[in-house]
C-alpha cells in the first residue's frame, strides 16, 4: 500500500513539474521572444488611435480644388471600458435622452462589439465638440474624441458629379471582406465612390501610454509600432468648375439637366443636374437629418438627371436620321418632300410647325426647319427598304446604328448607376402587335418620340459623334491620376477610340452644314453667337404624366443640342429643361451662353443680364412646388430650432477651438444654401 501512495506522490509531483515548466516557457515566449504580446498585455495601459489619411483632392482642368479636407471629431466609444459613467452629462452636452443614450450604446456593441470602438456621435458641431473638449475627463476611458478630415467645397458646385462620403455599414464590411472597419468612412456617391480605391489613402495607428488617471503621457516604445497614415492621391478633371456653376445657375428653379464634353476626349466640362444642393449639406453634423428632407423632396434633388434621367429626344434625333438615311441610300441631300403641315403617309396624321410651301425642299431646310414630315417620312424610306422586303431586317439594322452611337446603351462614364435609355426591339413589336406591324406602327421614332428615350448625357455625347464625324472617346471626368502606378487601370477604357458604323465623311459634312442652318437661320437662331459657327438641333418632346391617378398631357419638355465650333469642335452641349415648352425658348439661350463662356472665357453684362433673367424664372410644375413648399416650410422650422439649441450651447472658450470653421452656428450658417443657393431648385 505505501509502495502505492509513494507512486502516486511521484505522478503527482512529476505533473506539478510538467505544469510548471510549461508556465514559465510560456511566460518567457511571452516577456522575451515577442514583443508583440507586451502591448496586448498593457492594453490597460497603452492607448491605441486610429489615425485616417486625408482622402485624395479633386481639382478641375485649371487645377482649381473643387473639394478640400478640414477637420472634425467624432465621439468614439468603448464599451467595455464604460464604467461608473455621468451618462446625465454626458446626454445633456450631446442633447438626446438616456434610453437614446442606451441604444446607441447597445448598438455600438450589437454592431462591432464591446472590446472595439465605434462612433458615438460622427462630425460633432462646434458647440458640442468645445463642451466635450473640455469636460472629456469625465467620461473618460469609455468615451474620447477622434480627429478625421472631412471633405468641404468652397465653390458649393457639382454635388451630383462629385458624390458624399459616409460612414461603412455592415453590408458594406461583409461585401469588401471586412477590409474596412466600423467607424471607417468610404465614397458612397458620384467620383468618391468610382475612384475609392484611388482617393481613400491607408489609415494609420498611433499607440500611446496612459497613466493611471487615463490620461495620455507620451508614445508607446518610441512610436516603434506605430503606422503613418498615408494620405489619397488627388485627381486632375476636365471640368471647369466656372462652367458648371453657371450650368447651376442656368438650372436654378428648373428640372432638366445640362451636359457639355470635349469631343476630341470625351473629357466632361460640365454636368448639371436641376434641383441640385450643395454639396456641404452633406457633411458635418446635420448629414442624416438634410439627407432626409432631399430624399423626401418631391423635386428629387439627388436624383442626377444628367445620366438618369430618360426622355423622348424628340427632335433632337434628326440628324442622326438623317446620317441613317443618307448611308442607307434612300436619299441623297437634294430630296425634298412636299410638306402641307402635316405627314399623312400613315393612318393618322403627324402635325408639323411649318405649313409654307418649300420648307422641307431639300435636307438641309428640313433640319434648319425640323420637318416633322420629312423625318417620319426618311425614317420609314430606312426601315422599309427594298433589299430587305421584311420590315423586321430593316428595323434591326436601324437599331444597329442607334445602338453604335450610344443610343438605348450605357456608355459606361466614370460614375456608378448610368442608365441606359431605351431603343426597343423588333421583339417588342412583335409580342405587342402579334407580328403583324410595319414602318407606320413605330413611325413616331423617325421624330424621336414613342418608344424611344435618352439621357441628356447620351444626346451630348451623340454631338461629339457628329463632331467628330464618327468617333468618340467614353465620357468621363478625370483625365489623369498623382502619381498614377501600372496597376491603375480606372482611366483604361477612357483612353479608348469608339469607331461608330463607318459613315463617309461627306454626309457628316451635309449634315452638320444643315445643323448650323439651324442656328443662322433656323429654328435655333437664339443660340447665335458673332464669329463662332454653332452646329445645333432644337427639340421639343411630347411629355405625359399621372396626375390624380391619370395619364395625362403636360407642357412639352425643351431639348436643344449644339456643338461649337463647327470647323474645330472644342464643347458639345445638351440641354433639356423640363415642362418649357420649344426647345428654342428655353433650352437654347442656356446652352449659347455656355458656349460663349467656354470658348471665349467670359460673357458681356448684356449676357450676364441674360444669365439672371433665366436663373430667377422658374418652371416647375404646381403639383411639385406645392408639395415642395410644403416640405421646405417644415424643414425650416426644424433647422431654426437646432440652430437656436446649438447657439444655446455656445462657450466664450469657441476660439480655442481647433476647428476651422468657428463662427457662431446660425440658421443661416446650417443652411445658408435656404437664403441664396437654394438646394431644392
Amino acid at each position: 500500500m505505501s509502495v502505492f501512495n509513494q507512486s502516486r506522490q511521484n505522478v503527482i509531483r512529476v505533473l506539478f513539474l510538467v505544469a510548471f515548466i510549461i508556465l514559465v516557457i510560456r511566460l518567457l515566449f511571452l516577456q522575451v521572444s515577442s514583443s508583440k504580446y507586451d502591448l496586448l498585455a498593457l492594453d490597460n495601459a497603452v492607448s491605441k488611435t486610429v489615425v485616417y489619411p486625408d482622402r485624395g483632392i479633386i481639382f478641375d482642368r485649371k487645377g482649381r480644388s473643387i473639394l478640400e479636407n478640414t477637420l472634425t471629431y467624432d465621439l468614439m466609444v468603448l464599451p467595455n471600458a464604460v464604467k461608473n459613467l455621468d451618462t446625465a452629462g454626458l446626454c445633456k452636452i450631446l442633447n438626446i435622452s438616456e434610453k437614446s443614450f442606451h441604444d446607441r450604446l447597445i448598438g455600438s456593441i450589437i454592431k462591432n462589439g464591446k472590446f472595439r470602438p465605434s462612433v458615438f456621435e460622427a462630425a460633432l458641431n462646434t458647440a458640442t465638440f468645445v463642451q466635450l473638449q473640455e469636460n472629456i475627463f469625465r467620461f473618460e476611458p469609455g468615451f474620447y474624441l477622434q480627429e478625421r478630415p472631412i471633405r468641404s467645397y468652397p465653390y458649393k458646385a457639382a454635388a451630383h458629379l462629385l458624390g458624399y462620403v459616409g460612414e461603412v455599414d455592415s453590408n458594406i464590411l461583409k461585401r469588401t471582406n471586412f477590409y474596412y472597419q466600423m467607424g471607417d468612412y468610404m465614397g458612397l456617391a458620384g467620383l468618391e465612390r468610382y475612384y475609392e480605391p484611388i482617393l481613400m489613402g491607408k489609415r494609420g495607428i498611433r499607440y500611446q501610454v496612459k497613466d493611471n488617471k487615463n490620461r495620455i503621457v507620451g508614445s508607446y516604445e518610441n512610436g516603434a509600432y506605430d503606422s503613418v497614415a498615408v494620405a489619397g492621391r488627388n485627381l486632375n478633371t476636365y471640368l471647369d468648375i466656372e462652367l458648371q456653376v453657371l450650368a447651376e445657375r442656368l438650372m436654378k428653379n428648373k428640372l432638366g439637366a445640362i451636359v457639355a464634353i470635349e469631343p476630341k476626349t470625351g473629357g466632361i466640362l460640365a454636368m448639371a443636374s436641376g434641383p441640385t444642393y450643395d454639396p456641404n449639406l452633406l457633411t458635418g453634423s446635420f448629414r442624416k437629418s438634410n439627407f432626409s428632407f432631399m430624399l423626401r423632396d418631391t423635386a428629387r434633388p439627388l436624383f442626377n438627371r444628367a445620366i438618369k434621367g430618360q426622355y423622348a429626344p424628340g427632335s433632337t434625333i434628326k440628324p442622326m436620321g438623317a446620317l441613317i438615311a443618307l448611308d442607307e441610300g434612300v436619299i441623297t441631300p437634294s430630296f425634298g418632300f412636299a410638306c402641307a403641315g402635316a405627314y399623312r403617309g400613315c393612318n393618322r396624321p403627324i402635325a408639323c410647325e411649318h405649313k409654307n410651301g418649300g420648307h422641307a425642299a431639300n435636307l438641309r431646310m428640313a433640319l434648319a426647319n425640323s420637318c416633322n414630315s420629312y423625318f417620319s417620312h426618311i425614317y420609314r424610306m430606312a426601315v422599309d427598304n427594298r433589299e430587305d422586303r421584311d420590315v423586321r431586317l430593316g428595323y434591326a439594322r436601324w437599331k444597329k446604328y442607334m445602338n453604335s452611337f450610344g443610343m438605348g446603351v450605357r456608355l459606361g462614364l466614370d460614375l456608378p448607376s448610368e442608365d441606359k435609355g431605351l431603343i426597343t426591339d423588333t421583339s417588342f413589336y412583335d409580342k405587342l402587335y402579334n407580328k403583324s406591324w410595319n414602318s407606320c406602327t413605330n413611325v413616331f421614332l423617325g421624330i424621336g418620340q414613342g418608344e424611344m428615350q435618352a439621357t441628356p448625357l447620351q444626346m451630348a455625347n451623340l454631338m461629339c459623334i457628329i463632331a467628330n464625324k464618327g468617333y468618340y472617346y467614353t465620357p468621363h471626368f478625370v483625365s489623369t491620376i498623382e502619381n498614377e502606378q501600372p496597376e491603375d487601370t480606372l482611366l483604361s477604357k477612357f483612353k479608348i477610340r469608339h469607331e461608330v458604323t463607318k459613315i463617309p465623311d461627306t454626309i457628316y459634312n451635309i449634315v452638320q452644314l444643315g445643323m448650323q442652318d439651324v442656328v443662322d437661320h433656323g429654328t435655333a437662331m437664339g443660340a447665335r453667337i458673332e464669329g463662332i459657327g454653332i452646329a445645333g438641333k432644337t427639340g421639343t418632346a411630347e411629355n405625359y404624366g399621372i396626375i390624380n391617378g391619370r395619364r395625362e398631357k403636360l407642357k412639352n419638355h425643351s431639348w436643344f443640342v449644339c456643338f461649337a465650333p463647327r470647323e474645330n469642335p472644342k464643347i458639345a452641349i445638351a440641354v433639356i429643361v423640363e415642362n418649357a415648352g420649344f426647345g428654342a425658348t428655353w433650352a437654347t439661350p442656356m446652352a449659347s451662353l455656355m458656349l460663349e463662356k467656354y470658348l471665349r472665357d467670359t460673357l458681356s453684362a448684356p449676357r450676364w443680364k441674360e444669365v439672371e433673367r433665366i436663373e430667377n424664372t422658374e418652371i416647375i410644375l404646381p403639383v411639385v412646388k406645392m408639395k415642395r413648399n410644403k416640405l421646405d416650410s417644415m424643414r425650416r422650422e426644424k433647422l431654426k430650432t437646432q440652430s437656436s439649441r446649438l447657439n444655446a450651447k455656445l462657450l466664450p472658450a469657441q476660439s480655442k477651438n481647433p476647428l476651422r470653421k468657428t463662427e457662431p452656428i446660425t440658421y443661416l450658417h446650417i443652411d445658408a444654401i435656404l437664403k441664396d443657393e437654394e438646394p431644392f431648385c
